[in-house]
């Protein structure tokens, strides 16, 4: 192809990050350079987030802003979840886009640049096939995406839950897990360019393996990994659908010192007639039980959850159930969203009848409440000596991570000292805020 340039932004969650990335990667070894500036690439590419409204809306932006200032000769390629989900509607939605590249065949971003340089093929050009082959056809390229000394790495994309709420199956299409053997070789690989934290990422990790006739395949990547990369300081799982924490899991994640005691169960609620509209597990005995369980073998445990309010039906004595739950429960991270309607999804019969402002309201007092239990939660981490993982330093002081926070989404530690960044330093806590700590570097 020549001397060419590509210029990548990403939008939304990390699954969707580490899908630039391998895409970066295939750009790469086809002879495009990255460029740091849109005016700089012969070819722009956006990867869209279509999750909800607000996502939606960012990723338009994006592309309108890239589409007004496209100049002669360069190609602007629309890829993701947002043309995963609507396909040619975006192109009506963005005119000036040339390529539309869904989710289930990011790999072919090589392919689609080809024909669109070729004049015969017209403008825009489609490549949106319905068959997610996305965990088995990836074409030797690393399914991770490296930020200072962390790295995601994703285990399997697509989801076969039925939550109610939720686009992701209509976009992703089924689970499909990718091999051990690719897994264990790109942690091995991370480890080796100096990487302290590899997160394990898919849109349900507790549903790896399922599609290999694996039981309890989790467990067993798990055990592969501290097996493999004995010097992996930290090893960390998202998303764990409840039902499928296993004891098995849970024994796994104690008895290992490279496996985090950190758990993010996506609970979305917690009074069983609202989680039966969503289709979600509505056995909420299962959930103190687990819960229960899992700070039994890991008494340090941090444990985080996500809720939505605002859900059709949803009425006061349910979110009132919601409250108490929060507040017996006692997370030490919880995140909440307001109800997004989506067509397509299956609660779309159900309509969005809840009001915008009862919603805000709504989730006023959950994060409210929240605020209280993250700071009860953080004070008591005052007088611990933490591993902190160093991201950034300046003025006197560092900023970074303990094994309590998960990258973007949970709070920091602020260490009075420059530190070295990337490194793992003991730091003692000396102070407590509402999602953050503070602390000094631990005296040996």
């Amino acid at each position: 192809m020549g001397d060419h340039s590509f210029y990548l932004v990403t939008l939304g969650c990390a699954k969707n990050t580490v899908d630039a990335d391998s895409m970066a990667q295939l750009l790469e070894r086809d002879g495009l350079q990255p460029a740091s500036d849109p005016d700089e690439a012969d070819v722009l590419v956006v990867n869209t987030c279509g999750f909800i409204e607000p996502a939606r809306e960012e990723s338009l932006t994006v592309l309108r802003e890239l589409a007004a200032s496209k100049r002669e000769g360069q190609l602007l390629i629309a890829a993701g979840c947002l043309t995963q989900r609507y396909g040619q509607q975006v192109t009506a939605w963005v005119p000036g886009i040339d390529g539309v590249l869904g989710t289930r065949r990011w790999m072919d971003i090589v392919t689609l640049l080809r024909k669109l340089r070729r004049s015969e093929h017209p403008k825009p050009l489609y490549h949106l096939p319905e068959v997610p082959t996305v965990g088995s056809d990836e074409v030797g390229v690393a399914r991770v995406a490296a930020r200072g000394a962390s790295a995601y790495v994703k285990i399997a994309d697509g989801c076969r839950r039925p939550c109610a709420f939720c686009a992701i199956p209509l976009i992703k299409g089924p689970a499909v897990s990718r091999s051990a053997d690719a897994i264990v070789d790109e942690v091995r690989m991370l480890r080796e360019h100096g990487i302290e934290e590899v997160i394990l990422i898919a849109q349900d990790t507790t549903d790896y393996g399922s599609d290999l006739g694996m039981t309890d395949g989790l467990s067993q990547l798990l055990e592969l990994l501290v097996s493999a990369v004995p010097d992996l300081p930290w090893l960390r799982v998202l998303y764990a659908y409840p039902g499928y924490l296993t004891d098995r899991l849970i024994d796994v994640m104690a008895g290992s010192a490279q496996i985090l005691d950190y758990l993010d169960m996506p609970l979305q609620h917690a009074h069983p007639d609202t989680l039966r509209r969503m289709q979600r597990p509505a056995n909420v005995d299962w959930v103190d039980r687990t819960l229960e369980k899992v700070r039994g073998a890991m008494p340090d445990v941090a444990l985080r959850t996500t809720m939505i309010v605002g859900y059709p039906g949803e009425t006061e004595e349910e979110f009132e159930t919601l409250l108490e739950f929060v507040e017996r429960t006692r997370f030490d991270r919880l995140g909440a969203f307001k109800y997004s309607f989506e067509r397509g999804t299956p609660a779309e019969p159900l309509g969005d009848p809840v009001p915008e402002e009862l919603k805000q309201e709504r989730y006023d007092r959950l994060m409210t409440l929240q605020r209280e239990v993250s700071l009860s939660r953080n004070q008591a981490q005052v007088g611990r000596t933490l591993d902190v993982l160093v991201e950034g330093r300046g003025d006197g002081v560092s900023v970074g991570r303990s094994y309590r926070d998960a990258p973007e989404i949970d709070g920091l530690v602020l260490v009075e000292e420059e530190l070295e960044v990337g490194s793992l330093t003991p730091v003692q806590i000396t102070g407590a805020m509402v999602y953050d700590l503070a602390g000094r570097p631990a005296t040996s």
